[in-house]
């Protein structure tokens, strides 16, 4: 009889243990798919001048180029 209550306990524990297992998983899908919300909710509401000024950073010899290419553009219909 002891040997088939250490049975019954290690079946209940085991299963114990799979729903924590899963009930961590749905919470960690959970935070995971929150987060990416946040993130594309944040990337939607960023103002075109943030955009900008990244892409500035990140080739800042191509953004001076094109602000050279539009002044001269807008300079040159100015003059005329």
């Amino acid at each position: 009889m002891t040997g088939e209550r250490e049975s019954l306990q290690d079946l209940e524990g085991a299963s114990k243990l799979d729903q924590a297992k899963e009930a961590v998983h749905a919470a960690t899908n959970t935070v995971k798919a929150t987060s990416q919300t946040i993130a594309d909710a944040i990337d939607a509401g960023r103002n075109p001048l943030d955009r900008m000024a990244h892409w500035a950073r990140e080739a800042p010899l191509h953004s001076i180029a094109v602000a050279f290419l539009l002044g001269a553009l807008l300079g040159g219909r100015r003059r005329r």
